[in-house]
């Protein structure tokens, strides 16, 4: 890793990879879309873009991404997902389809649709200081489009934000988990990149306790 630039992919197999790869570059990082195994092998963390959940699902397991991505997510892969990238990192879902399968590694109970249908979408200010939304900061304009919600957290798991108005108050929008991080609303389609910048310095964190231990990225042995 010395010397090297993270490289940040973005599953790219369906939703809102566009916007994701802008808002990864706009923070600097170097970025490559991830359809096939072997792309997946060559990035050092990976965006779960906001789509559809049932979609990408099928689309991993016909392009033969969902066990190696599973394998690498055991291994420690940083991974961040908006709205159904948070339903396939959860552990457990609730209003899934009877086939439906998530790459998990996140435990949470995840609820589909719970805020809704499309006509149902709002945005929310939300503090969230880990996300550098702080008390002292400008609020972040989180966008919720057919969004999930989190229902519960296992003991490991940290609740990064709440909505805090509407009948939907009190609701988890956001956890960590050590290297994985969801949100149930898109950043990818603001201008505010703080979510990414977040999740990259989680990244570069991820990178320097490697390093420390002696251990190499799968991706760069």
């Amino acid at each position: 890793m010395s010397g090297r630039t993270p490289v940040v992919g973005v599953l790219a197999l369906q939703g809102d990879v566009r916007e994701h790869a802008a808002a990864l570059r706009a923070c600097g990082a170097e970025v490559a879309l991830v359809r096939r195994p072997e792309e997946l092998a060559a990035v050092d963390g990976l965006v779960l873009p906001g789509g559809e959940s049932t979609t990408i699902d099928k689309l991993l397991r016909r392009f033969g991404l969902m066990e190696p991505l599973r394998a690498r997510i055991a291994d420690g892969l940083p991974v961040y997902g908006s709205c159904a990238g948070m339903i396939l990192l959860a552990d457990r879902i609730a209003d899934g389809t009877a086939d439906q399968q998530t790459v998990g590694g996140l435990d949470v109970l995840v609820r589909r649709n719970a805020f809704g249908r499309q006509v149902d979408s709002f945005e929310e200010q939300l503090h969230a200081p880990a996300l550098g939304a702080g008390p002292d900061d400008p609020p972040m304009t989180a966008v919720f489009i057919r969004a999930p919600w989190v229902e519960e957290v296992g003991p490991g798991v940290e609740v990064l934000a709440t909505v805090s108005t509407g009948p939907a108050a009190g609701r988890i929008a956001a956890v960590r988990q050590g290297a994985l991080m969801a949100t149930a609303f898109h950043p990818e389609i603001s201008s505010d990149v703080r979510v990414h910048r977040a999740f990259l310095r989680s990244l570069a964190a991820a990178i320097a306790d490697r390093a420390a231990t002696g251990a190499t990225s799968p991706a760069h042995p």
